[in-house]
């Protein structure tokens, strides 16, 4: 990139495999245009590809990346970069970063400097699968551009509203005090549903709200005017609701039990992170359209299984706010599958929650059926304009 400024903000999202990045063009006092979406996936691998899309979803480029170029993350974060200098012009004004671990002091996001740095990277064990990969085009950006500015966004943030009541495991005070503690995590899609829901639903936005974010990772939370009361995930992305290659909710005597047979802590770590959850379940697929398309007894047990075990913990939740006034599917899976949708509300028919198929199968925004207690809806995320908000916002602040 050169070092010329433009009136943009980048936001990057980076995984183990793939690093997808969003441009808005900057307008008014608030105001965030959409410019273009891309990807590059396949990190890693022999065909790395990048893909990038304008706000209309017309293509702008899809080719092939030599592997080399993409060998990792910071290899694929330059090619990213090259790319965004030519078709801009200039380097973005500032850049802002999905990272997933905030931890307990982080509750909002920041400029990173070497000591922000430094912080985040103290948490990549609580994110193994996450934290490193979030944190490496950061590092790229200011070993090579450094007068760029950087923003951290934290999943965690959202989350830090919580009752000291609701953030404790049943662990001794000395582990409470060294972090041991229930962080939540996908606090950026719940955030920005609490945002949309002020400006299409506000009937229930101020209400007691069970939304539930369905993708890879699994969650759900329960909010309250707005606000995080409780949520599903806890200590690391590893607890609550199952999930594609996560398993949810275990006893932590499993873990023992693992070690007792010998396996290592990278063993079980990556048992924990990728052989669990839908794909442990089915032994074919963590990928929900897949599984739903087999006719294999062991892709239907795992659906049932996710159906039931997403329906409890979601209802769970309403303990926290002494009930719910609407529920809210987001994410990937939550906002495209009717399927799955009508099977975890199925669950719930003692509390004669009923949706509408007709409503269900148009994806919403409202899909339960109009006699119903309590109203259920799909909501899509937008987890990057709310990243984009809040580097234009600490911009602003400097």
């Amino acid at each position: 990139m050169s070092d010329t400024p433009r009136d943009t903000i980048l936001v990057i999202n980076a995984g183990s495999s793939s690093i997808k990045f969003y441009l808005y063009d900057i307008g008014g006092e608030q105001d965030l245009t959409p410019r273009l979406g891309g990807q590059i996936e396949g990190i890693g691998t022999l065909r790395p590809r990048l893909r990038v899309r304008d706000a209309a979803g017309q293509p702008l480029v899809e080719r092939d990346i030599a592997p080399g170029h993409a060998s990792d993350v910071p290899n694929a974060q330059e090619v990213v970069g090259t790319w965004l200098s030519g078709h801009l012009g200039g380097a973005p004004l500032a850049v802002g970063h999905r990272v997933v671990h905030g931890g307990p002091d982080l509750s909002e996001p920041v400029l990173v400097d070497d000591e922000i740095l430094a912080q985040l990277e103290a948490y990549a064990p609580l994110a193994p699968l996450h934290q490193p990969n979030n944190l490496a085009p950061i590092r790229v950006i200011r070993e090579r551009r450094p007068a760029i500015a950087q923003v951290a966004c934290f999943d965690t943030a959202f989350h830090r509203s919580h009752s000291d009541v609701a953030d404790r495991y049943a662990v001794p005070e000395k582990l409470y005090r060294e972090g041991v503690r229930r962080y939540g995590f996908h606090g950026l899609s719940y955030e920005y549903i609490a945002q949309r829901l002020r400006q299409v639903l506000p009937d229930i936005a101020t209400g007691r709200i069970i939304a539930a974010h369905l993708g890879s990772g699994v969650s759900a939370c329960a909010m309250h005017h707005g606000k995080s009361v409780d949520s599903t995930m806890g200590f690391t992305a590893l607890e609550g609701l199952p999930m594609g290659t996560r398993p949810g909710r275990l006893d932590a005597g499993v873990v023992l039990w693992m070690m007792e047979q010998g396996m290592s802590h990278d063993e079980i770590e990556h048992m924990l992170y990728y052989d669990c959850g839908m794909k442990g379940l089915s032994g074919i697929s963590n990928d929900m359209r897949e599984l739903l398309a087999s006719e294999a007894p062991s892709a239907r047990m795992a659906l049932q299984y996710f159906a039931w075990r997403v329906a409890e913990g979601m209802i769970g939740l309403a303990c926290a706010m002494n009930g719910v006034d609407a529920i809210v599917f987001t994410a990937g899976v939550g906002e495209n599958s009717a399927e799955i949708r009508q099977a975890i509300s199925a669950h719930w028919g003692w509390l004669g929650i009923r949706l509408d198929p007709e409503r269900n199968a148009r994806h919403g925004p409202r899909i339960s059926s109009d006699d119903s207690p309590i109203g259920v809806y799909v909501v899509r995320t937008n987890e990057e304009l709310i990243i984009a908000q809040h580097t234009l916002a600490l911009l602003r602040q400097r």
